[in-house]
């Protein structure tokens, strides 16, 4: 079984057993967090009432991106800034759908 999570203005395809990298979410490693905002679920080619199922995970690490380099430049004014940005993000597993 399948089903389509929104989390984070994202939204994944997932099954159970299945590990995703989301945006982060409050806790822990080894925490227990419930999706409820299912979107779509299914089973091969049949699709289910979503509005009643609820995605159970499990946080497995805190951790951080890759880091992105923003540099802004000026030709011929003597401006250069150059900043870095590494987002915060979650990795869950999938333990079940319901």
């Amino acid at each position: 079984m399948f089903a389509i999570v929104r989390t984070g203005g994202k939204q994944y395809r997932v099954a159970a057993g299945d590990k995703i990298v989301v945006e982060k979410l409050a806790g822990e490693a080894g925490d227990k967090v419930t999706l409820h905002d299912v979107l779509l679920a299914g089973e091969g080619g049949d699709l289910k009432d979503a509005a009643k199922l609820t995605v159970a995970a499990e946080i497995i690490a805190q951790a951080k991106g890759e880091k992105v380099i923003v540099f802004k430049k000026r030709r011929r004014h003597n401006y250069r800034r150059k900043n870095g940005h590494r987002q915060n993000h979650t990795i869950l597993k999938i333990v079940s759908i319901a």
